[in-house]
């Protein structure tokens, strides 16, 4: 199961180069700022609080292009400098919690979820705020704070790695690239081996796929070895509760195949002090599952046979905010307000459809002539796809199609600063 994204925004300027474009070392320190939230709520409402505020000793993410968002998301996270007033860094993301809410649940009761931001740590005070929106351009919930960098509060973490980790991949320039953490969930001691075997496999199925392909030497990755008590990922409806150092399992808000962990900062906690800017959790099982949320994680069943598929479809969400351009069967109500361009750049409902593929009609590629296919982001009508068959239309198709593959590229270039 992928992830559902709700939240729709035309966003046509997202990977101009700005012309307030700034130097990292102007307002950031070479350090991390982790920014623990809660995201509660229901159907019909959105809170946002603040936990804790702590740092790490390095900063793992982007030093380019820094005030604007590679892809927008659902959510925000925002820094701006209190002295001026000016934003010096913008990070999107989707968040679990924005997926419960389209579930019957959240209908009748509130829940809450954990969450963690990673922002460079600042040199002088700063606003720092997160805000969600709704699929109908609208901020649904913000909240703001100011953060002194000297705040003795500010939990500072060592830098010390709990769990040790092998580079399974090196970039061209170690100072300047996009940091990729796989991590091990649910397999002892004894089977690291068999993990290893499959994070091997995880970066040998991304990059196998263009424009991954191409540009694979902007990407360092490494395979974190969590160690869990236990063997394997829990499944509730059968009973099973597995003791792995993440909590993961399946049957998340009642759906059989849908794997998640709601444990964020646990899953941070473990990466502490390791490189990383993304996350990929590889769950020891052999049944079908898994999921892709934007700057959150990506989560698959290691061991089935449709692990290369899943794991390079999930990524897509992940990493560069792709939405699924599949459809249910039957009347479903439909994710994206058909009067609203969703945000994602490989669906259109037509109302800005200039700003997504319409100067590529008609050019042939392996996935098909490009052009407006009916029935995508879970809707049989109103929203359309750029080709018969894609990476994120279904498991069989070898390629992300032409549009796809143009995001991903932004994404890739936005955060590592070059085409």
């Amino acid at each position: 199961m992928s992830i559902k994204i709700l939240s729709t925004i035309i966003l046509p300027f997202l990977f101009i180069v700005s012309s307030h474009s700034q130097c990292f070392s102007d307002f950031f320190d070479e350090a991390t700022l982790r920014i623990d939230y809660t995201l509660a709520g229901s159907a019909s409402s959105q809170s946002i609080y603040f936990n804790e505020l702590s740092s790490y000793p390095h900063w793992y993410g982007r030093h380019h292009n820094l005030c604007l968002a590679p892809v927008h998301g659902n959510g925000q996270v925002e820094v701006s400098d209190t002295a001026s007033g000016k934003v010096i860094y913008v990070n999107g993301f989707s968040s679990l919690f924005q997926e419960w809410q389209s579930y019957d649940e959240a209908k009748h009761m509130s829940r809450a979820f954990e969450g963690v931001a990673l922002v460079p740590m600042p040199l002088n005070p700063v606003k720092v705020t997160l805000r969600l929106f709704d699929s109908y351009l609208n901020v649904a919930a913000e909240v703001s704070c100011v953060v002194n960098p000297s705040d003795i509060l500010i939990r500072r973490q060592v830098a010390a790695n709990p769990y040790p980790y092998d580079v399974i991949k090196q970039p061209a320039d170690e100072d300047n690239c996009i940091r990729l953490a796989i991590i091990s969930e649910g397999y002892t001691k004894a089977e690291m081996p068999s993990f290893l075997a499959s994070a091997r496999e995880a970066v040998d199925a991304i990059f196998s796929h263009s424009p991954f392909k191409e540009l694979a030497d902007r990407f360092q990755v490494v395979a974190v070895k969590a160690v869990s008590a236990e063997s394997g990922v829990s499944v509730p409806s059968k009973g099973c509760w597995v003791n792995n150092i993440l909590g993961s399992n399946f049957d998340s808000f009642y759906a059989e195949r849908y794997l998640t962990t709601l444990n964020i900062s646990r899953l941070h906690d473990v990466l502490s002090g390791i490189p990383y800017e993304h996350v990929i959790i590889l769950a020891n099982t052999r049944t079908y599952g898994g999921g892709g949320i934007l700057n959150f994680y990506t989560i698959a069943s290691a061991h089935g046979p449709a692990f290369r598929s899943v794991i390079v479809h999930e990524f897509g969400h992940a990493f560069a905010g792709l939405a699924d351009e599949y459809a249910y069967e039957g009347d479903t109500p439909s994710m994206y307000p058909l009067s609203v361009e969703p945000w994602e750049d490989n669906i259109t409902t037509l109302v800005n459809y200039s700003a997504k593929w319409k100067s590529l009609e008609g050019q042939p590629s392996p996935c098909g002539t490009i052009g407006l296919y009916e029935g995508a982001g879970y809707s049989l009508r109103g929203i359309f796809r750029p080709t018969p068959n894609c990476r994120m239309h279904d498991n069989q198709t070898a390629d992300f199609c032409p549009v796809c593959q143009r995001a991903i590229k932004r994404v890739i270039v936005s955060c590592t600063g070059s085409n």
